[in-house]
């Protein structure tokens, strides 16, 4: 559905996205992750055909995006970091403002409306402006958009940034929904437990991209490290120690545990002599995962 070859963006001399390569399978779930300022913005664009492409080349559901962007935006469904609702507007007239983007026949794009009014359980607030809406409520509707004229294909730019967890969790059960049904998502996020979700993942890191594979893989193959953990509070003078030995890349605090990135595993009597405890392997997290690759790169 998705396939990239050496894809670039330069902003001036701000490399944004480099040498990007990878495909997204029909029917899957692909999260993007990275921090702030990785890339995963612009690459949205470049593949919605927003942003054109300093170098390199993209396919989108079979369509060049540089040669062919309009063809594109027929086939996909883009929801922004920001939701792209219209607030003075109600839920339905949102709706069909969208609809008629791509549905010319005004009874059809009603139809449209309704359906994914239906499908979206948004009927109690058909009549409701979008700026009364909670965020989760505006988080779905803002969903609805994209989904109105039935893209094959959707691309979601961290769509849950400031939801509540039970709206995410109700929200990802509508994306499950969706994939059901044949659809293929793009999403990109700062969630660890929504990359558990993805049937694949990619980590950006600086425009590059570090690590693709399933969680499982990216769990099992994306570190050359090890990590310990013990269970301890962390205070920030024992974080301080443990960073400045020699061969620990990362200390982080998870739940009841501290986690122990550590190069060589040789150096783990010293760290046990310096928590003054026993410390045991485990495999390492999403986040200590991608904690690891942002050191190292």
């Amino acid at each position: 559905m998705i396939k990239t070859e050496n894809l670039r963006k330069e902003f001036g001399r701000i490399v944004a996205v480099d040498a990007l390569t990878l495909e997204v399978k029909e029917g899957e779930i692909f999260g993007l992750l990275g921090p702030n300022g990785a890339g995963k913005s612009t690459t949205i664009r470049m593949l919605c055909g927003i942003l054109k492409p300093t170098a390199g080349r993209a396919e989108v559901a079979g369509i060049h995006v540089v040669k062919n962007p309009e063809e594109v935006k027929k086939r996909i469904g883009y929801m922004s970091q920001k939701f792209g609702l219209y607030d003075d507007l109600t839920v339905m007239e949102n709706l069909m403002f969208y609809s008629r983007l791509y549905i010319n026949n005004w009874k059809d794009a009603e139809t449209m409306a309704e359906k994914i009014i239906e499908r979206l359980n948004l009927k109690e607030y058909r009549n409701t402006k979008a700026e009364n809406l909670s965020g989760g409520w505006r988080q779905r509707l803002a969903l609805a958009n994209a989904l109105v004229h039935e893209p094959p294909l959707l691309f979601l730019d961290e769509p849950t940034q400031g939801v509540d967890p039970v709206s995410r969790r109700l929200f990802w059960d509508i994306l499950y929904e969706e994939r059901a049904s044949g659809k293929t998502l793009f999403i990109t996020t700062h969630y660890m437990e929504e990359a558990e979700r993805c049937d694949r993942i990619g980590f950006l890191w600086k425009g590059k991209l570090v690590a693709l594979g399933t969680p499982e893989e990216i769990k099992t193959r994306g570190i050359s490290a090890k990590v310990y953990a013990i269970k301890k509070k962390l205070s920030p003078s024992l974080k301080k120690i443990l960073m400045e030995m020699d061969g620990v890349r990362d200390v982080n605090q998870y739940g009841e545990e501290i986690h122990i990135i550590v190069e060589d595993e040789r150096i783990k009597s010293a760290v046990e002599r310096t928590v003054g405890k026993e410390i045991f392997e485990v495999i390492p997290s999403i986040e200590d995962v991608f904690a690891f690759l942002s050191e190292i790169k």
